[in-house]
């Protein structure tokens, strides 16, 4: 079994915001549809005071109540595959926003009118490929939930060419948000194998879940010190 969670240690995390500058240019952004925001926050009571930072993406939970609702209504647009990533179909999304009422880390963006990064009709390089020739992942549309998808395009490359043992270790096949961390705040890669960095990195930090009483077991852990987000 292969189980990819990611883990994010808010001890270590600065606020800089290369992971979500790093989502931006990897997963063609849509302007007003982050796949990956910063949340900071202030602790303590003055004058001891301090900030925490932390960044919120999909949670690609194990009970991902967003994939729940859309089988619900017979759209099956969200699928959530073998190795735990939770994946949208942007030709089945009808668009109705039940996955975005039902999220308890408020995840799914909503792409009213896909625009580019740039602004005043200039192409990114990303912008410049046709449709066609990107990944499904980055098929944009219209009026349809978008989210993170762990990079899938990343590890699907890895699982396709029998290099799993690599994700999570060869940035080829590392989701890239987690890649450019200057302060090695972010840990990706095999929960089931008890060798992988961040199941160690889990371990030894005793790192836990959000929200866990909704009962969703996210696969994205935080090292969490100076109160819960």
């Amino acid at each position: 079994m292969t189980k990819f969670v990611r883990l994010i240690d808010m001890d270590r995390c600065m606020g800089c915001q290369a992971c979500v500058a790093a989502c931006y240019q990897e997963n063609h952004y849509t302007p007003g549809s982050p796949w990956n925001e910063m949340i900071e926050y202030e602790i303590g009571t003055y004058p001891h005071v301090g900030k925490v930072f932390g960044t919120m993406g999909c949670m690609h939970c194990e009970g991902a109540p967003c994939k729940t609702v859309c089988d619900a209504i017979n759209v099956h647009a969200i699928s959530k595959n073998e190795y735990g990533v939770v994946l949208v179909d942007y030709d089945k999304c009808i668009g109705c926003g039940y996955c975005d009422t039902v999220c308890p880390y408020n995840v799914p963006q909503f792409s009213k009118e896909i625009t580019s990064l740039y602004g005043e009709g200039e192409l990114s390089p990303l912008e410049t490929i046709p449709q066609e020739q990107r990944h499904p992942t980055h098929r944009k549309k219209n009026n349809v939930m978008e989210k993170c998808t762990f990079c899938w395009h990343k590890l699907e490359q890895a699982i396709n060419s029998n290099q799993i043992d690599k994700i999570g270790v060869d940035p080829h096949f590392t989701p890239s948000c987690d890649l450019v961390c200057p302060v090695d705040a972010r840990f990706f890669g095999d929960l089931d194998n008890p060798d992988s960095e961040v199941s160690r990195q889990i371990g030894t930090k005793k790192a836990t879940q959000l929200k866990k009483e909704y009962g969703t077991n996210p696969q994205v852990y935080y090292k969490i010190s100076g109160g819960d987000f």
